[in-house]
């Protein structure tokens, strides 16, 4: 989820109820499979170094013939009583749309071509000839809510329905599953941005458009290698190197999840706290803010 040549993949988990739901579980699975896992200790007292639940960085689209899964992964999913993700019903589209349109649907919005520089113009409009709208509609759709709905037009060669998030859920049937934030707190972190920075966000998406294909692959390419450095890399690049959005997006985010995470934690419920890669790296994210907390946190492979 990084702005400019991420921004898809952030994106992805917010629009993910479009797809469907991929037919054979076995294909994600590899010996080579590197996921983004950690593992999550007490650092001190009598419990130290018992491992109390786990992190998995995950991203919500990925191509079809993606393998990510892993012996270690596995052992974590099959050991967990709980799993805390993002949004809980992220493949209701009913669901997600009765989130989503109150927040986007706003009268007496400029015309999509004015929400971007001159020279984008044409290429928006053709997203939008992609898209089961027409330009007369976004008259009624918010910035921010106009790029997610384009967002789903570019080429990424990831399909949400192999989501990462979607593919665990099914996992822990049967077991409880929590989330984190919930789809109409999620789409409400970008309709409090400001205009400038949604219209950033629109022209990024078209940016990303008019992109070759390794560069709208580099954060599936990062993931799958487990590059975590690569991927903290990504989250200071493009928009996210703007204050406002890097704030929105992700800081103030995690922050919000961290009270519900260590409750979980202190529940001794074994949590598996699955949510995007983005928010697991660097000085804000969540592998340090928990270990800030009197744990220790050991990234598996």
């Amino acid at each position: 989820m990084m702005l400019r040549t991420a921004i898809l993949a952030f994106l992805a988990c917010l629009t993910a109820a479009c797809g469907g739901q991929p037919d054979d579980r076995k294909d994600d699975r590899s010996d080579k499979g590197n996921p983004l896992l950690w593992e999550i200790a007490r650092a001190d007292g009598p419990n130290a170094g018992q491992v109390e639940g786990w992190l998995m960085g995950t991203i919500h689209a990925l191509p079809s013939e993606a393998k990510w899964r892993s012996k270690e992964a596995d052992e974590a999913i099959a050991k967990a009583d709980v799993l805390a993700v993002e949004v809980a019903d992220v493949g209701d589209g009913r669901a997600m749309a009765s989130a989503f349109l109150p927040l986007a649907m706003s009268a007496g919005q400029p015309p999509l071509t004015e929400r971007v520089p001159p020279r984008q113009r044409e290429k928006v409009a053709e997203l939008v000839g992609k898209t089961s709208y027409r330009l007369s509609d976004f008259s009624r759709i918010e910035s921010w809510g106009a790029a997610l709905i384009l967002s789903q037009s570019v080429d990424t060669g990831a399909d949400a329905a192999n989501g990462i998030d979607r593919a665990l859920i099914r996992d822990f049937n049967g077991r409880r599953v929590v989330e984190l934030e919930g789809a109409a707190r999620q789409f409400a972190v970008f309709d409090g941005l400001s205009e400038g920075a949604q219209r950033a966000m629109l022209g990024a998406i078209v940016e990303e458009a008019e992109a070759d294909s390794d560069q709208r692959q580099r954060p599936i390419r990062l993931y799958l290698q487990g590059d975590e450095a690569g991927l903290a890399a990504l989250t200071r690049e493009g928009l996210l190197a703007d204050d406002e959005i890097r704030e929105a997006l992700l800081e103030r985010r995690n922050a919000a999840w961290m009270p519900r995470i260590i409750r979980l934690l202190e529940s001794d419920s074994h949590p598996l706290i699955a949510v995007g890669a983005a928010h697991m790296v660097g000085k804000d994210g969540l592998v340090a803010l928990i270990e800030a907390q009197g744990y220790t946190v050991r990234r598996v492979r």
